[in-house]
C-alpha cells in the first residue's frame, strides 16, 4: 500500500498556465482524507511553493516540502529544516567564472541575500516572477567564501545553454549534482542534493520504505526521485530520459495526469 506521494510542481502538478485543475485538487484532497501523505518536491524556493501548499492544505504541522531540488527539506508550518545539503560562496564564485567564459548568464540563491545575479536578464525576471520574489544584482566575487548558497543556475537561451553544458569541465560531474530543469535553466547543487536523495532522507525521517512511495515528475531534476520510488511515474509531457526510467507514464499536466495517478494507484 502506498503511503506517500511526492509531486514535482512545474510541468507535473501545475498545468501549462501554472494552475491547479479542479480534478487534481480534488484527487489530492481525497488522498489526504484517506491518510495519504502528499509532499511537493520542487526546484523552486520555499516562497515560490507556499501559495500552492496553502491551496492544497499542505501547510500543516505534519507537512513537508522539498525545496531547491531538496537542498532544503522543511516542515512547512514552522519552516524547520529537516535535512540540508547546500553549496558555498566559493562554489558560486567558481561557477560564475565558468559561466563568464562560456558566455551564459547565472544566478544563485543565497541563504542571507536571497536571489542574486551579476546581471539581470529575462530569465532572472522569469525566475523572480514565477516565485513571487525580488532579485538583487550582485557581484559574485564579493560573496563570502563560506556563505551559504542553496543552488546556482546557469540561465540563458536554450541553444546557448546547450552549447555551454557541452563545454563544462568534466570535473564538475564529481563536484556537483547537476540537472537541466527547464530548457533555459541548468542547476548546480550540492553533490548530496537531488530529489532522490531528498526523498531518501524524508522517508527515513518518516519511517517509510521506498516501496511505499510514489514519485511523479517530468524533467531531468525529477529523475533520481522517480528511480528511488517504489512507483516512479512520468508525465506524458516528460523528457524521454524520465519516461525511460518510469514504471508508469500518466497523462500530461494539461490532461490531469496527477489526478490519474491518484485515481489509479491511491484512492480506494
Amino acid at each position: 500500500m502506498y503511503k506517500l506521494v511526492a509531486l514535482d510542481m512545474d510541468g507535473t502538478l501545475l498545468d501549462s498556465q501554472k494552475k491547479l485543475t479542479s480534478r487534481v485538487h480534488s484527487a489530492i484532497t481525497s488522498a489526504k482524507e484517506q491518510g495519504i501523505k502528499v509532499v511537493l518536491a520542487s526546484g523552486r524556493p520555499f516562497e515560490g511553493m507556499l501559495s500552492t501548499l496553502k491551496e492544497l492544505g499542505l501547510d500543516g504541522e505534519d507537512d513537508y516540502a522539498l525545496t531547491y531540488n531538496a537542498s532544503l527539506i522543511l516542515k512547512v508550518a514552522c519552516q524547520t529544516v529537516v535535512n540540508s545539503a547546500i553549496l558555498t560562496g566559493q562554489d558560486a564564485i567558481e561557477l560564475s567564472e565558468i559561466a563568464d567564459k562560456l558566455g551564459v548568464n547565472i544566478l544563485a540563491y543565497s541563504m542571507t541575500r536571497g536571489l542574486i545575479t551579476p546581471k539581470q536578464n529575462k530569465y532572472t525576471d522569469y525566475e523572480a516572477k514565477l516565485n513571487g520574489i525580488e532579485f538583487t544584482e550582485f557581484d559574485f566575487n564579493l560573496l563570502e567564501k563560506d556563505e551559504d548558497i542553496l543552488k546556482v543556475m546557469m540561465i540563458d537561451e536554450p541553444e546557448l545553454l546547450t552549447d555551454a553544458i557541452a563545454q563544462l569541465p568534466e570535473e564538475l560531474q564529481d563536484k556537483y549534482s547537476m540537472a537541466r530543469s527547464l530548457p533555459f535553466f541548468f542547476e548546480f547543487m550540492n553533490k548530496n542534493s537531488n530529489k532522490g536523495k531528498g526523498m531518501e532522507a524524508l522517508t527515513a525521517h518518516l519511517g517509510l520504505e521506498p516501496e511505499q512511495i510514489i514519485c511523479v515528475g517530468d524533467a531531468a531534476n525529477d529523475l533520481e526521485m522517480i528511480q528511488f520510488a517504489g512507483l516512479g511515474v512520468a508525465m506524458e509531457n516528460a523528457i524521454d530520459e524520465v519516461k525511460a526510467h518510469a514504471n508508469y507514464i500518466t497523462a500530461s499536466n494539461d490532461e490531469d495526469g496527477v489526478a490519474h495517478v491518484f485515481e489509479k494507484y491511491v484512492l480506494k
